[in-house]
């Protein structure tokens, strides 16, 4: 950690974060919570680059001494990956956190879903999984500290119709969630999930409005979640104040199920 970190304040002073799905909803809110606490961070986007330019324009005024890079980057292609790594690496140095949040969502009738809707899924929310954190545990297993948080959704928890391939990679997060934190803990590299409900995004608005009321009002809390209801969940995770807890999966979802 150099001088100038250790003279930040915040709970992730100095910390070096890299977080996929960066530009928008709640991997934008993390980028902003994170920097704000303290941390350096590169985010990935993928099509929407005048968002990743605005939300380093706007982080970056907020905290000019901080470091806040947007790359694109294609998660379920390990080329593309390998190339956004080294280019996280040159800004950073190296990496303490990873926050694996892209991730795509599809709605359909099981019974009429396309193959390859449901091998897009695969490839982006479990072969990006797999992409990122391979070569970024590494390091930090070397090194002896470093935490990982995987977005994961309530439907994978408890399943959702007409999602069948969403909530199958959703919950598979989790099982790599709690598998690759019972093979890395020992070594000081936590591994913890968070598992959203409704959340104010893109993803959320396309749903028609009296559907939405419908879900809201099967919601204790009465209202979908924001974005930094689950960043706040993520950027504790990422912090020493979570040094000992490792493997769990922590629903924010206002009390809904599925």
């Amino acid at each position: 950690m150099t001088v100038e970190a250790r003279e930040r304040t915040g709970t992730l002073a100095g910390r070096r974060f890299v977080v996929t799905g960066g530009s928008r909803g709640i991997g934008a809110a993390v980028v902003r919570l994170a920097v704000a606490e303290g941390a350096d961070v590169v985010f990935g986007y993928q099509r929407n680059a005048d968002a990743a330019r605005e939300l380093c324009q706007e982080v970056t005024k907020a905290h000019p001494d901080r470091i806040c890079t947007a790359l694109p980057v294609e998660v379920s292609d390990q080329e593309d990956v390998a190339e956004f790594i080294e280019g996280a690496l040159g800004a950073l140095g190296s990496i303490d956190v990873l926050v694996n949040n892209a991730g795509i969502s599809r709605s359909s009738a099981f019974t009429g879903t396309p193959r390859g809707e449901w091998d897009e899924l695969v490839e982006t929310n479990l072969g990006g999984l797999f992409n990122l954190t391979q070569p970024l545990v590494r390091p930090m297993v070397e090194r002896g500290a470093g935490a990982v948080i995987n977005l994961s959704s309530v439907a994978g928890l408890h399943g959702s119709a007409m999602q069948a391939g969403y909530s199958t990679t959703k919950a598979g997060v989790i099982g790599f969630t709690k598998a690759l934190s019972k093979e890395i803990s020992g070594f000081g590299v936590t591994v913890n999930a968070v598992a959203p409900g409704l959340i104010e995004t893109d993803m959320t608005a396309v749903i028609p409005a009296e559907y939405q009321e419908l879900v809201r009002a099967r919601i204790p809390s009465g209202r979908f979640g924001t974005p930094r209801d689950v960043a706040h969940t993520v950027c504790f995770l990422a912090s020493d104040r979570a040094r000992y807890i490792t493997g769990q999966v922590i629903e924010i979802a206002g009390g809904l199920v599925l």
